[in-house]
């Protein structure tokens, strides 16, 4: 099994273009994780001994929690489910969060509950980009964490945004040679998207800040992979990049349909045939567990929503998709209508069909790349009856 993901649903305030599921009140803190120690203990007869590889604390921002927190939960990983001796275990941390505690006393707390691998969400180095995206932590607080996390951690993930109005390319490129000065093995970036509902959203309607622009977030893209792949990294997923052996152990899981357990509101979970969600409100999910049911929604994937999702996670990884995994997990209607479908792409350069050892395999070009989740929406079969 690939893993168990804890949803930490509390931040300490709101930026303006997140979307996830979070509150900035931690009144209900202690209850909260005792209701995730619940949802464990009711949802381990679904893993079985299926064995867990990777335990991935995301948000919300997990470093919110103490480290006596995140180790209560940690323990109820270990007494629920079977766990694999050498494990992923990664936790997502803010620079702020860092910086304004005993920053040496809560990295060796980390490291002595068993973290191994920590998520920095950096975003930028620019003081103007991290006031527009209305971040917790300051230019300053970004190299601080940074330094410090490097004399206790040598697995080190960064996550960068470019896209941001008002970033050039210069300024773009000098965040990610900032970023690699610090000798980090991997770094997550993605383009500043405008999802709805979000302050973003909002200030754009009203004309304070002005609209991303596709172009320029296409050209920082192309930026990014040129910079990494001549500093090293492997561009192993569209949004992904990573030093020989420093891959994301838990998204690579998720990107090769691997099963995976989602603890928390709003979080999700598939077994390889359902896939379901928690409900993203913290006190109804609170008062479910409490009367011992769980708080989510289940929905059964057909074979077609398999076969499209397939589509979407591999066109976006180095390990594309296999028309010859396609015929047998799904048929050869399926696989001809691939093979007829990317043939255009083909002919435009934006995928390639390569000829592995016994196998074909179907991957984005180097100018597919930025386009992969298009691509894979232009090979989603919609109508074939099953």
């Amino acid at each position: 099994m690939a893993g168990i993901y804890i949803h930490i649903p509390f931040c300490k305030q709101a930026c303006h273009y997140c979307d996830f599921h979070f509150s900035t009140s931690m009144k209900h803190k202690d209850e909260m994780l005792a209701a995730m120690l619940t949802e464990m203990k009711l949802r381990k007869e679904e893993v079985g001994k299926e064995v867990i590889e990777t335990i991935y604390f995301g948000g919300g921002t997990p470093s919110r929690l103490t480290p006596e927190e995140l180790k209560y939960l940690v323990g109820g990983v270990y007494r629920n489910f079977k766990v694999a001796e050498q494990i992923e275990l990664t936790i997502e941390v803010n620079p702020d969060d860092l910086v304004e505690t005993d920053t040496e006393f809560l990295l060796k707390a980390y490291r002595d509950i068993g973290v191994n691998r920590l998520s920095m969400g950096i975003q930028s180095f620019r003081e103007e980009d991290l006031k527009l995206m209305n971040r917790a932590h300051n230019a300053g607080e970004a190299l601080k964490s940074l330094e410090l996390a490097r004399k206790y951690f040598d697995n080190i993930s960064v996550d960068l945004i470019y896209g941001i109005p008002g970033l050039s390319h210069e300024a773009w490129e000098q965040n990610i040679h900032t970023a690699l000065s610090f000798d980090i093995p991997h770094i997550s970036s993605y383009a500043l998207t405008v999802e709805p509902k979000t302050a973003l959203e909002h200030f754009i309607h009203k004309g304070v800040i002005e609209a991303p622009s596709d172009e320029q977030a296409a050209e920082q893209f192309q930026i990014l992979v040129k910079t990494l792949e001549d500093a090293g990294f492997i561009h192993y997923e569209l949004s992904n990049f990573g030093k020989k052996g420093f891959f994301s152990v838990n998204n690579s899981a998720y990107w090769l349909g691997k099963h995976y357990l989602g603890i928390g509101p709003s979080a999700h979970s598939y077994d390889g045939e359902q896939r379901s969600w928690n409900i993203a409100n913290n006190p109804k999910y609170m008062k479910s567990l409490q009367q011992g049911q769980l708080p989510l929604e289940r929905e059964t994937l057909t074979t077609k929503d398999r076969y499209n999702e397939y589509l979407m996670t591999g066109l976006r990884t180095i390990w594309g998709v296999s028309v010859d995994r396609i015929r047998k997990e799904f048929g050869d209607q399926y696989s001809r209508y691939l093979l007829e479908q990317s043939a255009g792409h083909i002919r435009d350069g934006f995928l390639v069909l390569e000829e592995q050892p016994e196998e074909q395999v179907l991957k984005t070009t180097t100018q597919g790349k930025f386009l992969a989740d298009g691509l894979a929406a232009d090979l989603f079969l919609l109508n074939l009856q099953e």
